[in-house]
């Protein structure tokens, strides 16, 4: 059986575990989170990283290991080096990742593979999640901010919608976490820290939000997503957990524009990731 480990890399955090091949899931006993900022200085990233990567990969051989990380971009995910130039990971800016990792694990920079984030999230759910026998499949995270990614039957690939123009803004402007943060304080003058707060909240504001929210959303469907002709919508994120409170409205204006999507939620939420970065990895070794 092949040694694979599957990691997800996050602005505060990374999370990995070895996948299991022939089952295609984590193998729990292995799972490691650890936080990790990614404000902090190259070295103590590094140190960091390979820290918990060592700590998963205790009992396997160096020689047989496979190695795929999901990564937020910009990235050049072929040749493993950040672009991210401002914000997160600045002080590793047109690092080479893929060689400094494997200098320090002992392996050759073929064992590495890196994939987009939003992409992984789709490849793991195809792997081993909600979309599993399904081609042409739309993947929207919905949380912190908004990840799109679609998959062609094989491969799955970022399509970057976040910032897409939407109404007086962006998509994700109206699609994240920060929109229910905003309008519950634009209804009440309170705060909320996002969709979990508003489900303790009285009916009636709760079902006006989620209804606004299914509006935006329906029409983010209707404009950018449609036209990819897709069989199933995979919806993952925190967002998605609340998916039965504004589902009936979200499908009701899908239908009255003759959108008929089957839509899915994420079977393995922030599993997906890991799973999806190990399956890549093992499409690009082959």
């Amino acid at each position: 059986m092949q040694n694979i480990i599957g990691i997800d890399i996050g602005g505060s955090h990374i999370t990995l575990a070895q996948v299991d091949p022939e089952k295609r899931e984590i193998i729990s006993s292995t799972y490691v989170r650890e936080h990790v900022d990614a404000f902090d200085k190259k070295e103590i990233i590094f140190s960091a990283w390979v820290s918990a990567i060592e700590k998963v990969a205790h009992d396997l051989v160096e020689e047989d290991l496979l190695i795929g990380i999901a990564m937020p971009g910009p990235f050049d995910y072929e040749n493993g080096i950040s672009l991210m130039q401002q914000g997160k990971f600045i002080d590793i800016y047109q690092v080479n990742i893929k060689e400094e990792l494997a200098k320090r694990l002992g392996i050759s920079q073929e064992q590495i593979h890196f994939v987009n984030d939003a992409a992984a999230f789709m490849e793991g759910e195809v792997y081993g999640g909600c979309a599993q026998g399904f081609n042409r499949i739309f993947g929207v995270t919905l949380g912190t901010g908004l990840g799109t990614t679609f998959f062609n039957g094989e491969l799955a690939t970022d399509e970057d919608l976040w910032d897409s123009p939407f109404r007086a803004s962006i998509s994700e402007d109206y699609l994240a976490t920060r929109w229910f943060v905003n309008r519950y304080k634009e209804m009440t003058g309170e705060e909320i820290s996002g969709t979990k707060d508003l489900l303790d909240k009285p009916k009636e504001i709760q079902t006006r939000i989620f209804d606004e929210y299914a509006d935006s959303f329906s029409e983010f469907i209707e404009k950018y997503v449609d036209h990819y002709k897709p069989k199933v919508l995979v919806i993952g994120g925190n967002i998605a957990k609340a998916y039965p409170y504004f589902e009936q409205q979200f499908i009701q204006n899908l239908t009255k524009n003759n959108i008929n999507l089957q839509v899915k939620i994420s079977a393995i939420f922030e599993d997906a990731a890991i799973l999806g970065a190990a399956s890549y990895a093992l499409k690009k070794r082959i």
